[in-house]
């Protein structure tokens, strides 16, 4: 006999797991299906204000916990060389973190577990849809293929989109931002802040992971000579860095960089006949944001909160989701246009010239 579940979440990240734990807590059957193997997830900071997030969706006592770094401040080079601070003591909030994102990810699926979704190392993949109203999901993985109903999906596969594009809806790409990033050794360093500075083709971000190995990453365009996976050039623009070269230094041997899209997107719609799209699938930014994982698990549980009202017949849940990522998206671009518009020193370069004339257009 097929199992039958009110939903099945694709993505077990932030917002796939934050959707799932939403839906468990209104009573939802539901299956958390996170595809195995994979790029692993880089280091990232999440914000002291997802305290308040991860308490409503009732794992504030068991996530992020131990494994982590606080994360004291963010530090920055941007519209001039002279280095500026942001310290953690004047957020109400406290210290973020930085993170080892594997174990958030896999503490955020535990809780998902505990909460009562049956969470399956599994790929999915939309089926039959039937009179009735639910669909038929096939589920791959390293156990025996296999499949499942439910009545409604929500995808959360990243960046990828992959059940709202099978589904018609459209990526609407805003740049070609692109990393550049590789983790050196580890080294008796005690700064734990996120630094991140001006070039004159991108910026640098950095930040030490919990076991004292230093994340660096350069963000430019994919078509700019920046963006060739070259380790000598990447070597020869760190060496044209402040206090990105300096911090680096004590982490010895840079090995060759390895490049992960980082563009801003949306979907031209997020939510359709029987999905609702949630985090990256749904909109992407930029990360000088810093806002990643903060947004994933705010439009996770959104998402989760939608499908449930919608199930339980309310017409306009997923038209108010809409317009909740909406409004997401207009802050966006509003802070994404203030942000790159303080760097000034090189107007004539076109990564500038691109953001100064054209900015946060997802």
């Amino acid at each position: 006999m097929t199992a039958a579940y009110d939903v099945v979440v694709a993505g077990g990240g932030p917002a796939g797991t934050a959707a799932a734990l939403a839906l468990a807590a209104g009573g939802r059957s539901v299956l958390l299906a996170h595809a195995p193997g994979g790029p692993a997830a880089l280091g990232e900071a999440l914000p002291a204000a997802a305290r308040m997030l991860l308490h409503d969706l009732g794992v504030a006592a068991t996530v992020p916990g131990a494994g982590h770094l606080p994360c004291y401040g963010n530090r920055s080079a941007w519209g001039s060389d002279v280095l500026g601070s942001v310290d953690s003591i004047n957020d109400p909030y406290g210290p973020g973190w930085h993170l080892d994102r594997a174990l958030f990810d896999r503490r955020m699926r535990e809780a998902a577990a505990v909460a009562g979704v049956d969470v399956r190392a599994a790929t999915v993949r939309p089926g039959t849809r039937h009179p009735d109203g639910t669909r038929t999901v096939s589920l791959r993985g390293p156990h025996p293929p296999g499949g499942v109903r439910c009545r409604w999906l929500v995808d959360a596969t990243g960046r990828r989109a992959a059940i709202a594009t099978t589904h018609g809806a459209r990526r609407l790409v805003g740049d070609r931002l692109v990393a550049l990033h590789l983790t050196l050794g580890p080294a008796d360093a005690a700064d734990g802040t996120t630094l991140v500075e001006a070039a004159p083709d991108g910026w640098w971000y950095s930040a030490l992971l919990p076991d004292r190995r230093l994340l660096l990453a350069f963000f430019t365009d994919a078509d700019l000579p920046g963006a060739r996976l070259d380790g000598e050039t990447f070597r020869l623009r760190l060496a044209a860095t402040g206090p990105t070269a300096a911090r680096a230094a004590p982490h010895g041997r840079l090995p060759a960089p390895t490049r992960a899209p980082a563009h801003s997107a949306r979907l031209d719609r997020v939510h359709g006949d029987g999905w609702t799209a949630a985090g990256d699938a749904a909109v992407a930014f930029d990360p000088l944001s810093s806002q990643g994982i903060l947004t994933a698990l705010h439009t996770g549980r959104a998402a989760g909160l939608a499908v449930h009202a919608h199930l339980d017949g309310d017409p306009h849940a997923l038209t108010r989701y809409g317009a909740d990522l909406a409004g997401i998206a207009a802050a966006y671009r509003r802070n994404h246009a203030a942000y790159y518009g303080l760097e000034q020193r090189w107007p004539d370069h076109p990564f500038w010239q691109r953001r100064h004339a054209d900015p946060g257009r997802v």
